[in-house]
């Protein structure tokens, strides 16, 4: 968990993809990921974390369905979202968090 917090206390937003293996949307995350990962480049970071394998932080964030996105900056949540959310989409949500 230590890492977890590492990482999310970054100056850069990360955005945060609280799936699980089982969940057949959660399927559907990576490419949609990898586009807006792609879009912005080293503007942002894109982590996944298996809800199954990390209860504590699945608990502590409060998710309650999968996928869950989130995008977290020094710490803070500055977005946090169920479900399955189009790349086009995605990108507007984050562009607010990354600046120019």
């Amino acid at each position: 968990m230590a890492k977890f917090n590492d990482i999310i206390n970054s100056d850069k937003p990360v955005l945060v993809d609280f799936s699980a293996e089982w969940c057949q949307p959660c399927k559907m995350m990576p490419p949609i990921l990898k586009e807006v990962k792609d879009h912005f480049g080293d503007r942002i970071r894109v982590i996944k974390i298996d809800v199954d394998r990390n209860p504590a932080l699945a608990q502590k964030y409060m998710i309650r369905s999968v996928p869950t996105l989130m995008i977290f900056r020094r710490g803070e949540v500055l977005f946090s979202q169920p479900g399955v959310i189009p790349a086009a989409q995605l990108a507007q949500i984050v562009q607010q968090f990354v600046g120019n």
